[in-house]
């Protein structure tokens, strides 16, 4: 830590329209995973693709935390095909995309969560699923809306852990049972970044990077949902802490 002082984790915002205004936001749940796994502080970072303005940021937190969204990354940015209906957020793609590259060659400490997780993945040069449940032999990865949020967000399927892994290692297991929040999934892995965990269909679930000088953990599930009640959620949010204390 530069500051010798808490933590300060860079959380960049989803840029939406609320009413006739737009806004930059930031789930409560990702907050909360900050302050209550981390004892952290977070920083918004406004979904304004200005390098100058990362470069800022950049020298200023300890950590990048980049969540889901309700919005999907825009598939030009990895060759896909024309999305007929997700909800885009190109001035978070245009944010966070940058960032990723930036943030791994200033060695800070990144962890990815669903939107994330893909973002990373694309920004190093993977491609995405627009839909896992249409490609064959993939399951429904989708949550059920018509469910309350408490079952939308519980344990939906397990997960192998690679032998080995850095999140074998976090969760003290070969398998976790996971939430399960999306439609889009990884694939291809990029370059340099090497698998964690697959769902039951092969689907990947959870990647690091290679380079193991550098902390950057994406899972596609969701471990902030009620991480205080979930061990192994929680040891992910405290290997990003561990990460982020140590970067010198």
């Amino acid at each position: 830590m530069k500051h010798g002082k808490s933590l300060l984790i860079g959380v960049v915002a989803d840029y939406k329209m609320i009413g006739l205004h737009p806004y930059h936001c930031i789930g409560d749940k990702y907050i909360r995973g900050i302050t209550d796994a981390m004892n952290a502080v977070p920083i918004l970072m406004p979904a304004i693709g200005d390098m100058a303005l990362l470069e800022n940021y950049l020298s200023t937190v300890d950590g990048i935390l980049l969540s889901g969204s309700p919005s999907n990354i825009e598939p030009h940015h990895y060759q896909g095909e024309p999305a007929e209906d997700p909800e885009h957020d190109p001035a978070r793609d245009a944010t966070t995309l940058p960032l990723v590259t930036l943030a791994i060659e200033a060695n800070i400490p990144l962890l990815g969560i669903c939107r994330g997780f893909q973002e990373i993945n694309v920004a190093l040069g993977g491609t995405l699923l627009q839909k896992v449940q249409e490609t064959d032999g993939m399951m429904d990865h989708r949550e059920d809306k018509q469910q309350p949020v408490e079952l939308q967000y519980g344990p939906a399927h397990p997960v192998t852990l690679e032998y080995g892994g850095l999140l074998q290692k976090i969760v003290g297991s070969d398998t976790l049972e996971v939430n399960s929040i999306h439609q889009q999934g990884i694939e291809t892995l990029a370059d340099g970044l090497v698998v964690e965990a697959r769902a039951p269909d092969g689907l990947v679930e959870a990647f690091r990077l290679s380079d193991p000088e550098r902390f950057v953990l994406a899972v596609q599930f969701h471990p902030e949902w009620k991480v205080m009640e979930n061990p192994a959620y929680r040891g992910i949010f405290a290997a990003f802490k561990a990460a982020c204390e140590s970067r010198t």
